[in-house]
């Protein structure tokens, strides 16, 4: 059984939103605002467990990967996370990129 967390609920819904839009919504919005999404989830995760390091990029793999990178960087985000105030500023961003996705 996979542990779920309000983040890996949340972006699991965003995530599966994705797989279901058109070509024509991912085109439009929606594969750039979660690839941005995935980034800044990576960054956080990175910040976290290497302060020392200059975080990695995550590559751009296409409109139609962009599900996969944002539940990736956000599960990886959720076994980092210390506090609850930080899950519920991670779930926020995760619905305000989806709300701007239009999924």
């Amino acid at each position: 059984m996979v542990d779920t967390t309000p983040l890996t609920r949340a972006v699991d819904h965003f995530a599966d939103r994705l797989r279901a839009a058109p070509q024509s919504r991912l085109q439009r919005s929606a594969a750039a605002e979660a690839l941005q999404l995935a980034r800044d989830l990576a960054v956080w995760a990175q910040r976290i467990e290497c302060p020392d390091l200059e975080p990695r990029r995550m590559p751009d793999a296409g409109m139609f990967a962009a599900a996969d990178q944002i539940t990736v960087a956000a599960h990886d985000l959720a076994l980092v996370l210390a506090s609850d105030g930080e899950v519920e500023e991670a779930v926020r961003l995760v619905a305000e990129a989806q709300k701007r996705a239009g999924v």
